[in-house]
């Protein structure tokens, strides 16, 4: 009854479209709780730029035998008045614990639209195992996932809708430095099973520090690769964002 009243809990959420890069374990902090953050960038003058990103991130953790969460994002951009970003991100995961303390399987269903990589709509279904080293280097945690992934996309150039299988895997690592700031980093490698070279990757770096009771501020840097993108749109992204998140 918990998972069901769970599972129509996130599906009725209003979630306001930052992605979270720290990874979510079972037992980090029992029953429900999230977190929404806020990014801003505004020029006026000789450059006028205007950005806006926003997520909002729900997390239900049985303390014993499984989590779920969900996470939606979204940001728009313009600059002298001409639209240059538009994007929305949504991703719910469930975990549950095969071993009490390192090995999991998990399930994950996410959707896309990113106007400016010409992306109209992207669903992927995927799941796998996930691995834990805790106390790695004293304090650290190492995360290692594998698994698969279906992967349909709908562009909005002249690109062929795309239905791939995909190899899912990651590497995700939390180090916390005191009771006030943590450093996560995460890299996911999603190679297509047929053609090695056609893959998807993404570099994640975040720094978090407290600043009063709930309110954080952290700095969070993406590096992106897609060897096979819609036509016209580049293979890498970068992007560097400071953000306010309030955790609840």
């Amino acid at each position: 009854m918990k998972k069901i009243a769970l599972l129509m809990l996130l599906a009725s959420i209003q979630l306001f479209a930052l992605v979270s890069v720290a990874p979510v374990e079972i037992g980090q902090k029992p029953g429900l709780h999230g977190d929404v953050s806020i990014a801003l960038d505004t020029k006026k003058g000789n450059t006028d730029k205007e950005n806006y990103a926003g997520a909002t991130k729900v997390v239900y953790d049985s303390n014993a035998s499984y989590v779920a969460w969900a996470q939606l994002s979204g940001e728009y951009g313009e600059s002298n008045n001409i639209e240059d970003t538009n994007k929305l991100y949504f991703h719910a995961r469930y975990i549950e614990a095969i071993t009490p303390t390192t090995l999991r399987w998990e399930g994950f269903l996410q959707l896309q639209e990113d106007k400016f990589k010409r992306i109209n709509s992207r669903r992927v279904l995927g799941g796998g195992l996930r691995y834990g080293l805790f106390d790695f280097f004293d304090k650290a945690t190492l995360y290692g996932g594998a698994g698969g992934m279906i992967e349909y996309i709908e562009y909005t150039s002249a690109d062929p809708f795309e239905r791939n299988l995909r190899f899912n895997t990651y590497l995700s690592l939390v180090v916390p430095f005191n009771k006030t700031s943590t450093f996560a980093y995460s890299f996911y490698y999603q190679p297509k099973l047929d053609d090695l070279l056609d893959y998807v990757e993404s570099h994640s770096a975040e720094l978090e520090l407290k600043m009063i009771e709930n309110l954080y501020l952290s700095v969070e840097i993406t590096y992106d690769i897609d060897t096979n993108p819609a036509i016209g749109v580049k293979e890498d992204d970068f992007t560097q964002k400071t953000k306010f998140t309030y955790k609840f």
